[in-house]
């Protein structure tokens, strides 16, 4: 078995820190089995080192070893892309394809940010990792293969699984060993050791000096949290060979290639959740509830008002607008009929306030109310005929009105006048 740090020197990697150390000891203890493997960690530290000093180290190293990035293949031809089709499977497809599962038979595949996996494709994955099977697309036989798999991804898997976008049984499958790579931030001393290290590369490429750091620019390099990782720090050290004609690179002109630099002060961040935490639906019936509560209120006041017999003249003058409101406009009188046609009881003054009462306790639940005795319950159907008929009594038949006292239209008079067959 291979030390830590000849596995480094083969494969390039720089740094001492112990928990990059630990990492690759995993990677060196794990290569000779057939164990999935899953690598975790931030965007840009190096996780695609992993999978290739697994496949190196293993008995597999004469096999094919092939590198997927699932984010970067569409989702409807990925399936296609791993698993392959037949001629004819869909549009396009002019001639029978093998997939990477098919080719790298015998080898290693590295499926890179396996996060972004469809749904349906996770299953098919799932198929592979517990059986060794696969179905090429458009096709009806199933297929054989002996494929190592490493994944790596830089998602929270446990959050993508409760948001039901990772397969929770496939998450299990693909982390028999999980090695997590420690950002840049966390691997303070290896931080200098790195950019010194770019530095030299690039002075060689490009046939210059090499740019060195003074010791408050070292200070300022380490202070940075480096949220791109290894890329950005190697990115930062390309600029400044490149632009900067002074080979010693004082705080000042480092702070220009720094655009994180000024995001290291203590900030607040508020404590808010993305549209995708909450449940739609359930907004959607809060909103319900309140409007429902709110109608209901109204209706119970117009109610309450009938009750105490006042005259027709005397609630139409009070209530004018809550009228005008329920009835609505005469673009609304289609959807008002179709309301009231569904709106079968109304109880008693007490049942509107246990139903309102009950709605206030609790948006979770409804509460109906009960059939009580024919005396007891009053009729939306009767009151309006009644008010109706005492409207057109007292202006003598004359429509324009007693429309204007009930505080509707004319032509929404005539209607119901029509309906109600007076």
């Amino acid at each position: 078995m291979e030390s830590i740090q000849a596995v480094k020197q083969r494969f390039g990697i720089i740094g001492n820190d112990p928990k990059l150390n630990r990492s690759i000891e995993k990677a060196i203890q794990v290569a000779p089995t057939d164990i999935s493997v899953l690598v975790t960690g931030e965007s840009g530290v190096g996780k695609e080192s992993i999978p290739k000093i697994i496949h190196q180290l293993s008995h597999r190293k004469h096999g094919k070893y092939i590198a997927v990035n699932c984010g970067a293949i569409p989702e409807g031809t990925i399936d296609s892309e791993l698993f392959g089709h037949e001629k004819g499977a869909f549009t396009g497809a002019t001639q029978t394809r093998e997939g990477y599962f098919e080719v790298a038979d015998g080898g290693t595949i590295f499926l890179d940010e396996v996060g972004e996996l469809p749904l349906t494709t996770q299953v098919r994955l799932l198929r592979v990792l517990e059986n060794g099977e696969f179905i090429k697309v458009g096709s009806s036989k199933v297929q054989k293969t002996n494929v190592r798999i490493v994944a790596a991804t830089n998602v929270n898997m446990f959050e993508a699984i409760k948001k039901e976008k990772f397969r929770e049984d496939l998450y299990y499958r693909l982390s028999t060993i999980d090695i997590h790579l420690p950002p840049l931030r966390e691997r303070k001393e290896d931080i200098h050791l790195l950019f010194r290290k770019f530095a030299s590369d690039f002075a060689l490429k490009y046939k210059m000096p090499t740019i060195k750091l003074t010791e408050e620019a070292v200070e300022v390099l380490l202070k940075n949290r480096w949220n791109g990782n290894i890329r950005q720090l190697r990115n930062a050290a390309e600029q400044i060979s490149v632009l900067e004609q002074t080979r010693t690179i004082n705080a000042a002109t480092l702070k220009a290639y720094l655009p994180n630099h000024a995001d290291n002060l203590p900030a607040v961040i508020k404590n808010s959740k993305s549209d995708s935490d909450f449940s739609s639906e359930r907004e959607i019936l809060y909103k319900v509830l309140f409007d429902m509560k709110s109608d209901l209120n109204d209706l119970k006041k117009l109610t309450m008002e009938l009750m105490k017999n006042g005259t027709t003249n005397d609630v139409q003058k009070k209530n004018e607008g809550l009228i005008q409101k329920i009835y609505g406009d005469e673009e609304d009188e289609e959807n008002y009929e179709e309301t009231i046609e569904d709106l079968e009881v109304l109880s008693i003054p007490e049942k509107m306030s246990q139903l309102s009462d009950a709605i206030d306790e609790s948006n979770d639940k409804y509460y109906f109310a009960e059939e009580v005795e024919e005396e007891e319950t009053l009729s939306l159907h009767d009151k309006e005929l009644e008010l109706i008929k005492k409207s057109l009594e007292r202006h003598q038949g004359k429509r324009k009105l007693a429309a204007a006292e009930l505080g509707i239209s004319e032509r929404t008079l005539y209607r119901k006048i029509k309906q109600y067959d007076l």
